[in-house]
């Protein structure tokens, strides 16, 4: 895919997170066109090294141009970074990174069927080696079981209506295009002047759903913790409140110094623990105003960072 042109977000501050330096090792688990990896690498040299990956193919043969010049001092493959440290090796790094979500390419792209913006086919897949599409989910799910992906994973509080209508008019023809699943609920929920498209948090829980981002992300933070060195530090830049939530929780649980059972917390019955984890900063940190101007797309970004104890 040669026009594979993703501007990586928050370079800076991912550099003033991870700190590279030369003959330190780092992973990217979300390579995207390798952006964020060769600023990594130019910052290690001449001596970093750099492990990465990403689901999406196409992203990975754009990364191994992008990171041409750095020839020798990286390895990347094809694959999800719930699985990195299997490869790459617990204790083998200094720093990781996981830019979550889905990247402008992906997003411009009508044929991955990530947007509503341009008609194309309902795929969503970041991975189209995997069998599930969104339109076999649309197509194939009960009303109950979409509204639960509308409800839990985009936060839609019109889930239930959605999914008897998607249920309903799916009868009649099945949902193949993203046209014809935005036009729907646009029929449904009529915009009245609202910013946002009333189909965008449908879209967002499907894509999520799809590709089982929530899962990927519980178990790729384990195993990034797996693959730090002591000192080392986990970068993650999340784009909506859910993945933001998931990594806030994942850090409260890590930074403990207690642990308890059954999932719930009674101070009586706390034991002590020692943390595996600390945060390096206790609040997000926000991309700045001149980069949110050049890429209205990074507004709702935010770099959360822990270190291993």
């Amino acid at each position: 895919m040669s026009d594979y042109d993703h501007s990586p977000v928050m370079v800076a501050e991912v550099l003033a997170a991870l700190q590279p330096r030369p003959g330190g090792r780092y992973a990217d688990g979300t390579l995207g066109g390798g952006g964020h990896a060769a600023s990594i690498l130019a910052a290690s040299s001449p001596t970093g090294w750099l492990s990465g990956c990403d689901r999406d193919g196409a992203a990975v043969e754009a990364a191994g141009r992008r990171l041409a010049e750095f020839a020798g001092r990286f390895e990347i493959r094809r694959g999800n970074f719930s699985e990195l440290v299997e490869w790459a090796g617990p204790g083998s790094c200094e720093g990781v990174l996981l830019d979550l979500g889905v990247s402008s390419p992906q997003l411009d792209r009508p044929e991955r069927g990530f947007s509503f913006m341009q008609i194309g086919n309902l795929d969503m897949r970041m991975d189209d080696r995997q069998s599930l599409t969104a339109a076999e989910l649309v197509n194939t799910a009960s009303a109950d079981e979409l509204a639960r992906i509308f409800w839990e994973l985009g936060g839609e509080r019109e889930s239930r209506r959605f999914a008897r209508a998607i249920e309903h008019d799916r009868k009649l023809r099945p949902f193949e295009t993203t046209g014809q699943l935005a036009d729907l609920i646009g029929r449904l929920a009529p915009r009245h002047g609202k910013k946002s498209h009333p189909a965008t948090r449908v879209f967002q829980a499907l894509r999520l759903a799809v590709n089982d981002e929530m899962g990927s992300l519980r178990l790729g933070l384990a195993g990034a913790v797996r693959l730090l060195q002591p000192g080392g530090r986990l970068a993650v830049i999340t784009f909506h409140s859910l993945e933001d939530r998931t990594v806030k929780e994942f850090g409260r649980e890590r930074t403990r110094e207690y642990t308890f059972e059954d999932g719930v917390d009674v101070p009586e019955l706390r034991r002590p623990c020692t943390p595996e984890l600390r945060w390096v900063a206790r609040k997000a940190v926000a991309p700045g105003a001149a980069e949110v101007a050049a890429n209205p797309r990074c507004r709702s970004a935010q770099l959360r960072v822990l270190e291993k104890i």
